[in-house]
C-alpha cells in the first residue's frame, strides 16, 4: 500500500483484503464497501474528491450495477438523460430551485460560477489549458493530459475563461417546419 499511496482500513483473510473495509486511493478517493479476495465486490460506494459518489454492486472488482450521484443530488440516469439538453437547458439548481431574473441569469449550475484562468477552459472536473494540453483540478493539481478528442470536444463545447464577440450564430438543432395559414 505505501508503494501506490493507497490506505486500507478492513479486515484480511488469509492475508488478503477482505470483508467491510475502507480504501483509500492516492487521488482521494474513498471506496467504503465489501471486498473479496483483494477486490471490490458486494456492496459498496466510490466517494469523491469533488463530492460525487458512485453507489455499486461489485463483483471481483468490476461494477455490474451502480448509480453515479452529482455533488449536488442529481442522478446520472444512462437510459432517461434529458439534463442540460437542447430541448432542457435548465442547470439543476435552476431545476429545483427556479430561474433567476433576465440579466443575471446562470451560467454553470454553481451560482456564482467559478473564475476560470485566462487562455483556459472549465471542463467540469478542472481547468484545462489548450496550450499545455494538460488539465488541473480545481486545487490546480495535475489531473491528466488530454487526448486529441478531449481537447476538441473540450474546445467545441466548454466554459473558456475569456469574453468572445461571435456574432448571429444559425441555430445548432434542426428547426421547426415553416408555418403555413390554413384555409378551409
Amino acid at each position: 500500500m505505501e508503494y501506490t499511496g493507497s490506505q486500507y482500513i478492513g479486515e484480511y483473510v488469509d492475508g488478503r483484503m477482505e470483508g467491510e473495509a475502507e480504501y483509500l486511493l492516492p487521488t482521494e478517493t474513498k471506496y467504503v464497501g465489501e471486498m473479496k479476495d483483494g477486490m471490490f465486490h458486494g456492496q459498496g460506494t466510490l466517494y469523491f474528491p469533488n463530492g460525487s459518489r458512485y453507489d455499486a454492486i461489485w463483483e471481483k472488482g468490476l461494477a455490474v450495477k451502480g448509480t453515479y450521484t452529482f455533488s449536488d443530488g442529481l442522478q446520472y440516469d444512462a437510459e432517461h438523460w434529458h439534463y442540460c439538453d437542447g430541448y432542457d437547458r435548465r442547470f439543476y439548481t435552476e431545476i429545483c430551485y427556479g430561474l433567476k431574473p433576465a440579466g443575471i441569469s446562470q451560467v454553470t449550475n454553481m451560482d456564482p460560477p467559478r473564475k476560470i484562468p485566462e487562455g483556459c477552459y472549465d471542463c467540469g472536473d478542472g481547468f484545462y489549458d489548450p496550450v499545455t494540453r494538460i488539465i488541473k483540478d480545481y486545487r490546480n493539481r495535475f489531473l491528466r493530459n488530454a487526448d486529441d478528442d478531449e481537447h476538441e470536444w473540450i474546445i467545441k463545447t466548454c466554459r473558456k475563461g475569456w469574453d468572445e464577440i461571435v456574432g448571429h450564430r444559425p441555430k445548432l438543432y434542426s428547426s421547426p417546419s415553416p408555418r403555413r395559414s390554413h384555409v378551409s
